[in-house]
């Protein structure tokens, strides 16, 4: 078994080799990003708010969090 240290430089000779070092940096930000925190978004929300404009506005969050 080889140590983690081991498993992260070769996946990123992987990374680097298979897509070159910037989108290999790219990937790898991708992947760090935070994912969507449900409760702050829930927060804001109407009480009132019909299931489909729940819906809407859920999208339009995550739309926006996966365009940055």
């Amino acid at each position: 078994m080889i140590t983690d240290t081991e498993i992260r430089i070769k996946g990123i000779k992987a990374l680097t080799e298979s897509l070159g070092d910037v989108e290999a940096d790219r990937f790898i930000s991708l992947i760090q990003r935070k994912l969507f925190d449900y409760t702050k978004w829930r927060q804001g929300m109407d009480e009132e708010s019909s299931i489909e404009e729940i819906s809407k506005r859920a999208m339009a969050v995550s739309n926006k969090n996966t365009r940055q």
